[in-house]
């Protein structure tokens, strides 16, 4: 898509101050940012702990330019289906409510409330922003930390010993109306998808990737590049999913080696030649499952 386009459709809107507390670089950071001008004002926000606890400021202030609630670490998708239920009783039906979490406080603190409200299909939009490990605390491992990754707790002489989890495939199998992946390196399809999302009823997940030079050991002027290598490697598709069952490539760029991405990250150089080909296989034989749920219908 041109410059052009890509300007037509991002809203000069800002709801994100930029005297915020991210750190230079902050693939979340602009996640948000993102994010909020594709859902606009008439928007509250539910945000359990993590990095962006700290980068929306400490109270009375905010940098968002709508309702924040901050909440438990674990309780994102539960105070986020209480905020839209008080709405409905009040008689408000438009406003949206987006829970708004890390890695952390997705895969693995806040699953189990965002899996009974997936159940239940409550009515709002969880975001979760995606730096592979607990980056506010110290990047410690989370359930999102790909294998073979450095953080403080799987360091080099013994890096994560897991694949990641893949929570879109959690999500859809509760056959929630939409779920989808984006990137903060591709501003058209995350908006577009979150204008998608904000068009339906019932619970929505959009899982974006969000990189963070700290906790990746990359340069803070490297974040665009690493969320755009990270989808032509095939590392981090962008697909949605549509009622559980219809799944969709939104974007399948030429198809680039892993390398090079994990070349670009500190947090990988302690890596093989032999465990970067062992990664290759492994996103080659994930792709190939997502081809295969494309063609199959899930």
């Amino acid at each position: 898509m041109s410059q052009h386009l890509i300007k037509d459709l991002i809203p000069r809107e800002e709801l994100l101050d930029s005297g915020h507390l991210a750190c230079p670089g902050c693939g979340a950071a602009l996640a948000m940012r993102m994010v909020l001008k594709g859902l606009g004002e008439n928007t509250i926000v539910a945000l359990p702990a993590c990095c962006w606890s700290i980068i929306a400021g400490p109270w009375p202030q905010s940098s968002l330019h709508v309702p924040l609630y901050h909440t438990a670490f674990e309780t994102g998708a539960s105070v986020a289906s209480g905020i839209k239920a008080a709405l409905v009783a009040r008689g408000d039906t438009e406003t949206t409510v987006m829970a708004w979490a890390g890695d952390g406080g997705t895969f693995d603190i806040g699953l189990q409330a965002l899996s009974g409200a997936a159940e239940r299909n409550e009515d709002f939009i969880y975001c979760c922003y995606d730096n592979e490990a607990y980056m506010n605390t110290g990047i410690q491992r989370s359930s999102a930390t790909p294998w073979g990754a450095w953080t403080t707790t799987t360091p080099a002489a013994h890096p994560e010993a897991h694949p990641k989890k893949d929570i879109l495939s959690i999500l859809a199998a509760h056959g929630i109306p939409y779920a989808a992946t984006a990137t903060i390196a591709h501003p058209d399809d995350l908006i577009a998808k979150i204008r998608k999302a904000k068009g339906i009823r019932g619970t929505r997940f959009i899982h974006i990737l969000a990189p963070c030079p700290p906790g990746w050991k990359a340069g803070d002027d490297e974040t665009i590049a690493l969320a755009r290598m990270a989808v032509k490697a095939r590392v981090f598709p962008l697909l949605e999913v549509e009622a559980g069952q219809r799944w969709r490539i939104t974007l399948d760029p030429p198809r680039e080696p892993v390398g090079p991405y994990l070349r670009k990250q500190g947090r990988f150089r302690h890596l093989s030649d032999a465990d970067i080909a062992q990664i290759q296989e492994l996103v080659d034989r994930r792709w190939e499952t997502l081809e295969r749920r494309v063609r199959d219908g899930g």
